[in-house]
């Protein structure tokens, strides 16, 4: 029997980690953050001082790269070479270089083999930007979650208050990256055309998971 894949796409900041978090708990199934990955990526590369416009030495790096989830209680924790690093990949810097490198055919060809390899051992639930458009067209379960920028941006910017970045450079920051991820030439950033859109603008978490629920409980 195959195993049944959700994937949920859409803009930075629509609340896809904690919706996927959620849905993932309530159906018994395994998370699995992709812009995680991606972060995860961009981390490695700043903290070793990769130049990522050097193709050779790029290659090298992600040939030598380790990432993979591990379970810590119900959720999960990303390592990379076996180093939990969960708290350094939500910066905004790294938010930004991440959806630089993320354009990259290179850096996806290298994060492909791991996201693969999740969805053949269990049934998963998978965000990101292309998930149900490039990584899992055939997957069982598509939505595509987005909101309005401006409260993208007011949720990022009281999830990172401590930081000392103003609301109005994270909204600049947002309005950057959504251009940069649905402009890319590379898997950009669009709804997949039989995935269910549903607008977060004015709803709360459990709503949207309620709403995914009865459609994944309706096939």
């Amino acid at each position: 029997m195959g195993r049944r894949i959700v994937t949920i796409d859409g803009p930075a900041g629509a609340g896809k980690t904690t919706v996927s978090k959620a849905l993932a708990r309530e159906l018994g199934w395994v998370y699995v953050d992709t812009g995680a990955l991606y972060r995860a990526v961009a981390f490695e590369i700043k903290r070793r001082q990769i130049n990522w416009e050097d193709s050779a030495r790029l290659e090298r790096f992600l040939a030598c790269l380790d990432l993979d989830f591990v379970m810590d209680g119900r959720d999960p924790v990303l390592t990379s070479s076996g180093r939990d690093i969960s708290s350094y990949i939500r910066t905004n810097e790294i938010s930004m270089l991440a959806s630089a490198t993320s354009a990259i055919p290179q850096v996806r060809r290298a994060l492909l083999g791991i996201q693969k390899s999740i969805a053949g051992e269990r049934d998963a639930v998978f965000e990101g930007r292309d998930m149900g458009t490039a990584v899992f067209p055939n997957a069982s379960y598509k939505f595509f979650l987005t909101a309005d920028v401006n409260v993208r941006a007011r949720r990022r910017f009281e999830e990172s208050n401590a930081s000392g970045i103003s609301f109005g450079k994270i909204l600049e920051d947002m309005i950057k990256r959504d251009a940069d991820d649905t402009q890319r030439p590379v898997s950009p950033l669009k709804q997949a055309p039989d995935a269910l859109l549903i607008d977060a603008t004015a709803l709360d978490v459990s709503q949207v998971v309620e709403k995914m629920k009865s459609i994944i409980k309706k096939v």
